[in-house]
């Protein structure tokens, strides 16, 4: 049996994240969608959220477990007797980045990576491109799933609530 990681910070997650986590579950039997905090980015929901709205999307999806991940992706994997880290690819960006990261988890964890590309008509949808329509008041309910799009809509400050942007600046 199969166990693989699909790992992120999900902040939020999107229509792209689905699509990825229902197509990884062909090729591995049990997927865990570990939930983490980059330090390099400013994290608009919190993780206890992220996992809410993660379980509630894929709710339909059988073999899908969502955990929060505290540490390194490797050390989770190491104590959920993970076999592969799955990871979506965007552009040659993502690529790049993926591969160091792979090497390293590899080296240090022991555990393969395998790259999934996005879906073409998916590649424009990000967290970062969510988060930055949604702070200038922009319905973003076309790129996530319902809870979120309505978490994002009730949030009338979401402009100022990101740390590190003033007045709806990008972090894109």
């Amino acid at each position: 049996m199969t166990t693989a990681v699909l790992p992120g910070s999900f902040d939020p997650i999107t229509i792209g994240h689905v699509d990825l986590i229902r197509r990884a579950t062909r090729v591995a039997d049990h997927i865990i969608v570990g939930v983490g905090v980059n330090a390099r980015k400013n994290q608009h929901f919190t993780v206890e959220e992220r996992v809410g709205f993660i379980r509630d999307a894929l709710s339909d999806i059988s073999g899908v477990a969502v955990e929060p991940v505290d540490g390194l992706v490797v050390d989770f994997c190491r104590s959920h007797h993970a076999d592969l880290i799955i990871k979506g690819i965007r552009d040659s960006a993502d690529i790049s980045w993926e591969i160091t990261q792979a090497s390293v988890n590899r080296e240090i964890g022991d555990v393969e990576t395998l790259f999934l590309p996005t879906r073409p008509d998916l590649m424009h949808v990000s967290s970062s491109i969510v988060r930055e329509l949604a702070s200038w008041g922009m319905d973003v309910s076309r790129y996530v799933p319902p809870a979120v799009a309505a978490a994002l809509a009730d949030n009338g400050s979401v402009r100022n609530t990101w740390p590190g942007t003033s007045e709806g600046g990008s972090d894109a």
